[in-house]
């Protein structure tokens, strides 16, 4: 699967766990969705390319080509991915975000994978 097709299907997931109210999972599905944008948007753009072919160098992505990319794709990606991130952290993790906190995350996470359009 692409990396797009993947980041819609992990944002359709992930919406369907915060209308079952289950906040830590949607954490986990949405961060995914947003990873999965960032390496989508990082494979096309530009100024990233050498970001997605270290990855592919090295077989995998971390968290420091995964901020890197993010932070070359702009200001408003950037923000974008810093939500996704406490929703994976904060959210999944610690386990420490209601679904109000996770709610309004969820809306930066689909402007990000809907960004993934333009």
């Amino acid at each position: 699967m692409r990396h797009s097709e993947l980041a819609i299907k992990f944002l359709r997931e992930g919406e369907d766990l915060v209308d079952r109210g289950d906040a830590i999972q949607a954490s986990e599905k949405l961060y995914k969705a947003a990873e999965e944008a960032i390496k989508g948007q990082a494979r096309i753009h530009a100024d990233a390319k050498d970001v997605y072919a270290e990855a592919e160098r090295r077989g995998r992505w971390n968290t420091t080509l995964l901020f890197k990319a993010a932070r070359i794709l702009g200001r408003e990606i950037r923000h974008y991915w810093d939500s996704a991130w406490t929703l994976h952290v904060e959210g999944f993790h610690e386990a420490k975000l209601d679904l109000e906190e996770v709610k309004e995350r969820l809306e930066d996470v689909k402007k990000l994978v809907g960004s993934m359009k333009s």
